[in-house]
């Protein structure tokens, strides 16, 4: 594990978080329909940033007890893609031997792929993910396309 695919920001208003953040500049690709998408990345170099809506993030990461603000949750989860279901399941092994605390064991997801969540020892949000149909650059970087 030695880099950050996607950083992703929950937003309250994901349709206004996708206009202010087209007002200064970022290309986009947006998942759902322009009123009400479902994911928003964007097709920055280097790591991807990616706006979900702020509750729809708390409960993918734990639909029964989703995190609040109240109990630490920011909004705010890093991502590491990896290229198969194994290594998924070997980083959250080694995160969970390392000290971090899993929050949600690796399985299927609903959108067709697989992963968990894990947090650090300070309480940020690792999502570990794995879809067959991603493609990555040189740099192991996942490529976002329309």
């Amino acid at each position: 594990m030695n880099r950050i695919n996607i950083i992703t920001l929950g937003t309250k208003d994901i349709v206004r978080a996708h206009e202010f953040y087209k007002k200064l500049g970022f290309a986009t690709a947006v998942r759902g329909p322009e009123s009400s998408p479902h994911i928003i990345f964007f097709k920055n170099e280097g790591t991807k940033i990616a706006l979900y809506p702020l509750e729809d993030l708390s409960k993918d990461i734990d639909s029964a007890n989703p995190p609040t603000v109240a109990n630490g949750f920011t909004g705010f989860t890093l991502a590491y893609n990896a290229k198969t279901k194994e290594e998924v399941d070997e980083l959250m092994k080694k995160a969970h031997v390392a000290g971090a605390t899993i929050q949600k064991t690796a399985k299927a997801t609903d959108w067709g792929g697989y992963g968990g969540y894990f947090t650090d020892l300070d309480g940020y949000f690792w999502e570990v993910t794995h879809a067959d149909s991603w493609e990555f650059d040189e740099n192991n970087m996942l490529i976002i396309e329309d």
